[in-house]
């Protein structure tokens, strides 16, 4: 018989006895989710997580011996990660790194749900729910379109005008939206941001890229079709075929 009552497996990854309490005694809110260990040490989280296969890991920065970075390239097993750490400049590599959420300490209980809940929605979803999947993916018609957006860095709200972004990056359920001088995390989808912005100064070229038009250097094609996009800023993209057209409407 089908076990339809699977729980979310986790491991507690934390040098701090005090952290790991506080993290076992707000999992412990969720009924779905199974505390499978605690490991104070990198080296130690490492075997933990090969040996056991969590699905979710709640991972510390700085540890003893390996920072939480070394732990995820040394590990074989991939388990969804939060970071739970009290240091805020390591925010852009972990979600380069594809993790799920980054909490800062102390932890916030609400700020904590939200993590939670991102981790199981991205679950649920990667685990062939395709019917959410499709609805998150489906735009919702707008008439008018963002001048400036408000992003966060550090605990601060920076008022951006859209016009200084120069291209935006999937990195799971978050986007890194680039500037010519900075670089800023949003917790939006990269579908939600394309909702807000100018297609006739924002096209997208991949699933996981957005380009601004207005930083645009030159197109190359290659010998088999496909195209690449290369920036003023030095960065290039390839186009998939999908969004291909949207840039063919565009050559005179």
């Amino acid at each position: 018989m089908k076990n339809e009552t699977m729980k979310t497996r986790c491991l507690i990854i934390d040098d701090e006895k005090l952290a790991r309490d506080l993290l076992r005694e707000y999992i412990e809110a969720y009924p779905e989710i199974e505390i499978v260990g605690e490991c104070a040490k990198g080296n130690e989280a490492v075997e933990k997580i090969n040996e056991l296969k969590p699905d979710l890991i709640f991972l510390d920065v700085q540890m003893p011996g390996m920072t939480g970075f070394d732990v995820l390239d040394e590990i074989e097993h991939e388990p969804y990660v939060i970071f739970t750490t009290a240091y805020d400049q390591y925010a852009l590599k972990a979600f380069e790194k594809n993790a799920v959420d980054y909490v800062l300490k102390p932890l916030d209980e609400e700020r904590f749900r939200m993590a939670v809940e991102r981790a199981l929605k991205r679950q649920k979803v990667e685990q062939g729910n395709l019917e959410d999947l499709l609805h998150s993916m489906r735009p919702e018609p707008r008439g008018t379109y963002e001048s400036h957006v408000f992003v966060q860095k550090s605990e601060k709200l920076f008022n951006l005008p859209v016009e200084e972004i120069t291209h935006l990056e999937a990195s799971g359920d978050y986007t890194i939206i680039t500037t010519k001088n900075d670089q800023f995390v949003s917790s939006s989808g990269i579908g939600k941001l394309e909702e807000i912005l100018n297609p006739d100064a924002f096209i997208r070229v991949h699933r996981s890229t957005i380009i601004n038009l207005s930083y645009l250097k030159e197109i190359e094609r290659h010998f088999n079709g496909g195209m690449v996009v290369k920036m003023h800023n030095g960065k290039s993209f390839p186009v998939s075929r999908t969004y291909a057209k949207m840039i063919r409407r565009k050559v005179v």
